[in-house]
């Protein structure tokens, strides 16, 4: 039976620290070494992800002034991922800043160069300082991306990782509980099978451990039910007698490059299709309990199209212009910049985030 992934197992938030000066490094570097032994690096590989969270501290200290942090993820595959987002100023010019010599603050100039150099994979979003009335976020966000089993570094354009899913399709996740607490409510669910990857997003009612129960042991449906709405109506009846659940259904074709969607309750959805941005919303209700009849939304890409589903704990009043170029992004960098800048703190908080070349 083809794996069938789980965000409370194959998406794992670390290490979440700010980065206020130098020191930051000592026990990001501290808790790294048990991480990175616990997954099977091999030394040389463990070495360069050491050089790499070094060259990410030291840059939010000289651009970001303090208003930076750093976050350690595991991701499926399994993945490491280190992911340095600030709240500074941002970078005028990537591609300059990439070259090794350039530097704006009088050193070596070597940092952003040695992180693609050194990842597995390495993505970059930057937006610079508005001057406009709305202050809208800026500063710049690293991902710097490595695979146990892969060779030692090399990822000069971003790409060619282990991903666990078939080639031109790509998935981000994120998912943090409410206060970083040890039960989490929201649950993503996804299986690549059939020429078709297909994903549940769950979020239970309220916090902690029976929102979680409420919401696990939902998996198996994947592989078992044919339709987007037959696996919707199965998390429907094993949600009966719990606290309930609200949920989205995606599925994309890779044959056809067609997007379902559906779902029930407070939860949404954003599709980019030729370049437009919609916004979707869903049935009311609540699995388990009572609700409408979910209807079945259909995209069909003619290009590279892009779904994000998101639970309430993800703020929803952004818009393509609220981030320029993100969109464009690998789908895991779309989810920490989304999560990170538009997560709500007094809630569970997820994102699955799923694009086809």
């Amino acid at each position: 039976m083809t794996k069938v992934y789980d965000s409370a197992l194959d998406c794992r938030l670390l290490y979440n620290s700010p980065v206020q000066n130098e020191s930051a490094l000592i026990l990001l570097r501290s808790r790294l070494s048990a991480i990175v032994q616990r997954l099977g690096f091999p030394d040389r590989k463990r070495e360069n992800i050491a050089l790499v969270a070094s060259e990410l501290v030291s840059n939010q200290v000289k651009h970001a002034y303090g208003r930076g942090l750093i976050q350690v993820w595991q991701q499926p595959g399994p993945v490491l991922d280190l992911l340095a987002l600030d709240y500074g100023p941002g970078i005028a010019n990537l591609s300059r800043a990439e070259e090794d010599g350039y530097s704006s603050v009088s050193t070596l100039g070597k940092g952003l160069g040695s992180i693609r150099r050194l990842s597995d994979e390495a993505f970059v979003y930057t937006r610079q300082e508005n001057s406009g009335p709305a202050k809208k976020w800026s500063g710049t966000v690293f991902l710097a991306r490595f695979h146990p089993g892969s060779s030692n570094g090399g990822a000069a354009a971003g790409g060619g990782g282990a991903s666990p899913f078939s080639a031109g399709l790509e998935v981000g996740l994120f998912s943090r509980s409410l206060s970083d607490k040890r039960h989490n409510g929201d649950r993503v669910y996804l299986q690549e099978a059939g020429g078709k990857l297909r994903w549940l997003h769950l979020d239970g009612l309220g916090h902690g451990e029976p929102a979680q129960a409420a919401t696990a042991n939902l998996g198996a449906h994947l592989s078992h039910c044919d339709t987007p709405e037959s696996l919707l109506a199965a998390a429907d009846r094993q949600l009966n007698g719990t606290r309930g659940a609200v949920a989205i259904v995606g599925e994309i074709g890779r044959a056809g490059r067609t997007l379902d969607i559906l779902g029930v309750g407070d939860m949404h959805a954003h599709v980019l299709d030729n370049e437009e941005l919609h916004s979707l919303s869903f049935a009311p209700g609540v699995l388990g309990k009572e609700h409408k009849n979910p209807a079945r939304i259909r995209f069909a890409f003619d290009a590279r199209g892009l779904a994000i589903s998101a639970t309430d704990g993800i703020r929803r009043n952004w818009e393509a212009s609220s981030f320029p170029g993100l969109l464009h992004q690998h789908p895991q960098l779309i989810a920490y910049t989304l999560g990170n800048i538009m997560g709500r703190i007094s809630d569970d908080q997820s994102l699955c985030v799923v694009s086809i070349d």
